[in-house]
């Protein structure tokens, strides 16, 4: 995708929000009783909204519960026979991250229950830190170097034509490399499965074992990605409260999602087939979300017959976090905008998707749908809810209309109800946690049930703050680079 190229559905979703965001505040004054109406109606279709969410994400919490119980590598040797004939190649891009955060993660990997013989990790740095990189690769290489069954070290070279910095344009480059490796050891394509990992990843001990069962025993697996339970627990107990209360929101989010397979995308940390990115030419170079674009280049390549299979065992991350208050907030704002930014698969969508009539019309509509609605709602919703939704009521109190004087009676019920998410999300989130560190006081669990009462501030300054900037930049066209999210944990 190059960013300019086409204004027209760049502008799109941006001006949408910004409508319905302006409708409503003018609409206030000039209208109040249909603004009302119009905040009733929206209110009750997010009511509905926050009990299908709590009705997929305890479905999805069931099924976690229970995997995680399961033993998953005698599993996969009874039911899969030639089970040690699949690979895993690992991508670990990484820009300046520490040596100890990415020793931590490939430390986990090497104690994967998975055979280390059928692994190959791929440390995958940046020409543009080279010092840094040279010397955290050199070292890793020395400790584990005969660990796996190869430890590739690729660095991607700087200012490339048509490139954006970031992790895309580092995995595009070092993706044939890994295919050349693969090649010359006459490893067929179709039996290595691909995870792109962040670099702080830190696996649950049986995901390959999963994984190499899910992807020996679903139907035609080189047409699905996997995307697993994606936790921010590395450093969870550590986190301030803004920053734990996101980072649960996008694991429940990921929960409902997964409940739903049929219209999930893949995100952050998840895996698919080495064929299918060798057959879509690998991570595109020039984007940001290069997690989920390669989910849309799969379903393009092979005209809608591509899926995600949800995986229930968790990779576990680093929650986003600064040496402040101040930093944490603004590296918080930064990650969540950078989120937001899967909004320029808009245009991807409507150049490469939507006229493309080999793909099933219910494919086409379900990817709009899903994207537009999704990024419609992030932006809009909190705003709706919690600002202008009681506005118009302000101004016309004195209305003699009976649906002003019965609205705020209406309102206070409906938010009685979407308050259960609140409330189940705490609960749920309890079950998250890791184990509460010995340095860390254990009154620190009021707090982390207490947080859940501020989600309405969190969900408009980090959740609909940083969407509309997104989207208004794109409709704007000044486009975002990739910002790298600081990885600060205490020692491991």
């Amino acid at each position: 995708m190059i960013y300019g190229k086409h204004r027209r559905f760049e502008v799109i979703p941006g001006l949408i929000v910004w409508a319905t965001l302006i409708t409503a505040l003018v609409l206030s004054f000039v209208a109040p009783v249909i603004a009302i109406a119009f905040i009733i109606i929206f209110d009750l279709y997010w009511m509905y909204r926050v009990l299908y969410f709590i009705i997929y994400v305890l479905r999805a919490w069931r099924k976690f519960a229970k995997v995680r119980k399961t033993d998953w590598l005698p599993k996969l040797k009874r039911e899969v026979a030639d089970w040690d004939s699949y690979y895993h190649v690992v991508f670990l891009p990484m820009v300046k991250e520490p040596l100890r955060i990415v020793d931590a993660t490939i430390r986990n990997l090497a104690n994967s229950r998975f055979p280390n013989d059928r692994m190959i990790v791929v440390l995958a740095g940046e020409a543009r830190t080279h010092e840094h990189f040279a010397s955290v690769s050199r070292l890793i290489k020395k400790k584990y170097g005969s660990t796996f069954a190869d430890l590739i070290i690729t660095e991607h070279p700087a200012n490339l034509a048509d490139e954006i910095p970031g992790k895309g344009s580092n995995l595009h480059f070092a993706g044939p490399v890994v295919e050349a490796k693969l090649r010359e050891r006459r490893i067929p394509l179709e039996r290595v499965i691909t995870s792109s990992l962040d670099v702080d990843t830190i696996v649950h001990p049986d995901y390959f074992a999963y994984l190499t069962h899910m992807y020996a025993t679903v139907p035609n697996p080189t047409r699905a990605s996997y995307q697993p339970v994606v936790v921010y627990n590395n450093n969870i107990w550590e986190s301030p409260w803004w920053v734990r209360i996101s980072a649960f929101g996008t694991t429940f989010w990921l929960f409902g999602e997964l409940a739903r397979p049929e219209r999930m995308w893949t995100f952050s940390s998840h895996s698919m087939p080495f064929k299918m990115l060798a057959d879509v030419g690998y991570w595109e170079k020039d984007i940001v979300s290069e997690d989920s674009r390669i989910f849309l280049q799969g379903v393009r390549r092979y005209k809608g017959d591509y899926r995600v299979e949800p995986l229930y065992l968790p990779v576990s991350m680093d929650a986003v976090t600064g040496k402040n208050v101040w930093s944490s907030i603004k590296a918080l704002y930064k990650q969540q905008r950078r989120w937001a930014w899967g909004v320029e698969h808009f245009p991807y969508l409507m150049v490469n998707v939507i006229p493309d009539r080999s793909i099933p019309l219910g494919v086409r509509l379900r990817l709009i749908w899903n994207h537009i609605e999704g990024m419609f709602t992030w932006a809009t919703a909190p705003v709706l809810i919690f600002i202008l939704g009681w506005l118009p009521m302000q101004i016309a109190k004195n209305h003699p209309n009976v649906l002003v004087h019965n609205a705020p009676f209406t309102l206070k019920w409906l938010m009685m109800v979407a308050a259960l998410g609140i409330v189940f999300s705490g609960i749920v989130s309890l079950s998250l946690l890791p184990r509460r560190p010995k340095r860390v006081s254990k009154w620190n669990w009021l707090v982390m049930i207490g947080q859940w009462l501020l989600l309405p501030i969190t969900f408009i300054i980090f959740g609909a703050f940083p969407s509309i900037d997104a989207q208004t930049r794109m409709m704007l066209g000044r486009y975002l680079g990739f910002n790298v999210t600081k990885k600060i944990r205490d020692a491991v």
